[in-house]
């Protein structure tokens, strides 16, 4: 088959990260003598405006119907350069990427020689397929502009008051009774030590004034389908059993006759069955506690507002949204007994429980007000599994770091010593990591309010040892030359880090999102698309992500709703043209394909051929994201994905094969 392209081939140096490596001027060069190259280029940063206007004049200056750019990964810029030839009157998918940086000088930077033989390769082959690209057009498809936000913490309440005031129609979708999440039982918030209820006061009077925001308490996502801009998904909505018509006059937990102890925030707390959450709970109602409740009815008889209807059914509740935003949270880290004394002694408490505590003005021991209070960092987080055999078998470990417990521990240490002047505060860690904007300076006021530092080896952590309800806590302090200090504490507080929530997993496969390897949702790309799911129009906010404070968990809303925004805002979206194609001719209808497919865009059809009812794959272009799963698993090679036929792998694979390079 005879070709008559005429490509374009141009060089990044990338500055030194290619160039220091691979001999630039040299390999544009040898792409000068590659079939259809008609012009070899090379260039300092070729992303740069004056690298991509080269490019444009070049394509009207030569005719260029081919380009090929040797850089770094495309998904770096690959959309970068499909723009600029685009501009310059050729069709954007008419452009091939030669990965010459992270394939090629970074991994080979101790051998020039072999990463000059690998570049060489690389562009034979993006050079030998780039001659078969096909134009390829995108399809634009109208969308809802309504939108799903699952998450009624700080994070999912800041996302759904920005997309409101934008004018769209929200959903926000909380699985407790109320919003607000952790931070409703939190003391005061770093760096601003405002009170956590004055901030949740404040977001849920943003979220009552807006007509077009919808709350949907005691609800959780049951399915979800379909693709960005038509998404269709099913909430549960739970019985509340208490109307908007209750107006808090407390006369039903008065009369109720159930009294149960739960936790709340890990503290355990004594309350009746029907009860109002806490003080910033929006709705501004009572609830019920559906395991406690026994229906006696009393408190029915007490309501003078007619406010409870025990009997009420719960319902489901079909949505069509054009996004969704995750922004579910994150679950406290609680020890297993007998890690540093917890669940052995009453006395030794993790930090959720000291915020709850401290927020109900609480915090007393056995022995009256603490005298001696020890914080011990990194429980939950950096788990060493050479450490603590016996306590974490069995058990997944958190190897990361949570990043926001050293400035908490040290937040509370400060308000500690405004409220019990006297004591002994002890801070044993392992590293002090206070990231955050101004948080240093919290560092430096519990310094100075005599908090004693005690840093401790990771291989030899502090120990605790119950005795007559006490906890004893040894430790070897690091920054004495290893010196044997023994505490006699009256509070030990566990600065326990963050983790996924126990049904994190659960939802992420129902809307299609990976998890990383320490359970946490995982974004598109982390520097480039950190808001953004793999799965277009779903995106990510606060600490569904990983670790994150409030206030970087509000950044994440609003950038969430933002993303979401500019998707709909035009009411249509265009669709990638690379997706996966089904060859009528070749395909027989085994269904091999469509199991595999994690995007549920395939499915079989009967069609007429030639007076026969045959059964043919189908691609739903507005789910498929091209991944090429179901090319690989159809046998009659039937289904490709456009820009990846077979044909044009294969000539790829043999210019990069072939020796002469």
């Amino acid at each position: 088959m005879v070709i008559n392209e005429r490509i374009g081939v141009y060089i990044c140096h990338c500055g030194s990260n290619i160039a220091g490596v691979v001999d630039t001027e040299k390999l544009a060069e040898y792409a000068s003598t590659l079939p259809n190259v008609v012009l070899s280029k090379h260039y300092l940063y070729m992303c740069s405006s004056p690298g991509q206007q080269m490019i444009k004049d070049d394509v009207k200056t030569y005719g260029l119907t081919r380009i090929v750019v040797a850089a770094c990964s495309p998904k770096m810029h690959e959309p970068t350069f499909r723009k600029a030839i685009q501009d310059a009157g050729l069709n954007a998918y008419l452009l091939e990427m030669a990965n010459v940086r992270e394939q090629c000088a970074w991994v080979h930077a101790r051998d020039p020689d072999g990463a000059n033989r690998k570049a060489k390769s690389i562009l034979k082959a993006a050079v030998a397929r780039a001659a078969l690209l096909e134009p390829l057009n995108e399809k634009t498809i109208s969308v809802s502009k309504e939108v799903l936000v699952l998450g009624g913490g700080v994070a999912g309440m800041t996302a759904a008051v920005d997309l409101a005031t934008k004018g769209h129609v929200v959903y926000l979708v909380e699985q407790s009774p109320t919003l607000g999440g952790r931070a409703a039982y939190m003391h005061t918030l770093f760096p601003t030590n405002e009170r956590a209820t004055d901030l949740i006061r404040r977001l849920t009077a943003r979220v009552a004034a807006h007509g077009n925001l919808i709350v949907m308490t005691n609800s959780e996502l049951v399915e979800a389908s379909g693709y960005i801009g038509n998404f269709k998904v099913k909430v549960n909505v739970k019985a509340r059993r208490i109307t908007d018509y209750c107006d808090r006059c407390g006369a039903c937990e008065t009369v109720c006759p159930v009294e149960v102890e739960v936790k709340e925030s890990g503290t355990p707390v004594r309350r009746k069955a029907i009860y109002f959450p806490h003080e910033a709970a929006y709705p501004p109602t009572y609830t019920i506690d559906e395991d406690a409740c026994t229906r006696c009815g009393k408190c029915v008889q007490a309501c003078h507002a007619n406010a409870v209807h025990l009997f009420e059914e719960g319902r489901t509740v079909d949505l069509n949204v054009g996004a969704i935003i995750v922004a579910t949270g994150f679950a406290s880290y609680e020890p297993p007994v007998g890690e540093y004394g917890y669940g052995l002694c009453k006395n030794v408490i993790t930090m959720p429980e000291l915020q709850a505590l401290m927020a109900r003005g609480r915090v007393t021991t056995e022995f009256g007000v603490p005298r001696t209070i020890a914080f011990i960092s990194c429980v939950g987080s950096r788990q060493d599994p050479t450490v603590y055999k016996s306590i974490y078998e069995g058990q997944k470990l958190n190897t990361f770091c949570s990043r926001v417990c050293c400035t908490a521990a040290l937040t509370l240490e400060r308000e500690l010593r405004a409220s019990f002047p006297d004591a002994k505060i002890f801070h044993m860690y392992r590293d002090l990591r206070t990231h955050g904007r101004g948080h240093e300076k919290i560092y430096e006021e519990a310094s100075r309010a005599n908090v004693f530092f005690v840093r401790y080896d990771p291989a030899d952590p502090p120990k605790v040892e119950v005795s007559d309800g006490k906890a004893l806590v040894h430790v070897r302090d690091l920054l004495t030359d290893g010196e044997e200090l023994q505490i006699d504490a009256d509070l030990v507080v566990l600065s326990v880090g963050m983790q996924p929530r126990p049904d994190a997993k659960s939802l992420l496969s129902k809307l299609r999102i990976p998890f990383s390897l320490d359970g946490f949702a995982q974004e598109a790309h982390s520097k480039l698309r950190p808001l953004e799911s793999p799965t277009e129009g779903i995106y990510l906010a606060g600490a569904v992500q990983g670790p994150k404070d409030i206030t970087e968990s509000t950044i994440a809303g609003s950038g969430a709703a933002a993303k979401a925004t500019i998707a709909l805002h035009r009411g249509q979206v265009k669709l990638s043209p690379i997706i996966a194609q089904v060859d009528d001719d070749l395909c027989n209808g085994c269904a091999l394909c469509v199991s595999p497919c994690v995007y549920n865009a395939i499915e079989v059809e009967d069609i007429i051929v030639q007076g026969e009812v045959k059964k043919r794959a189908r691609v739903n272009e507005a789910k498929c994201l091209g991944c090429g799963v179901c090319a690989a698993t159809c046998p009659s090679k039937a289904l490709f994905v456009r820009q990846f036929s077979y044909h044009q792998l294969a000539v790829a694979v043999n210019a990069y094969l072939m020796e002469g390079g």
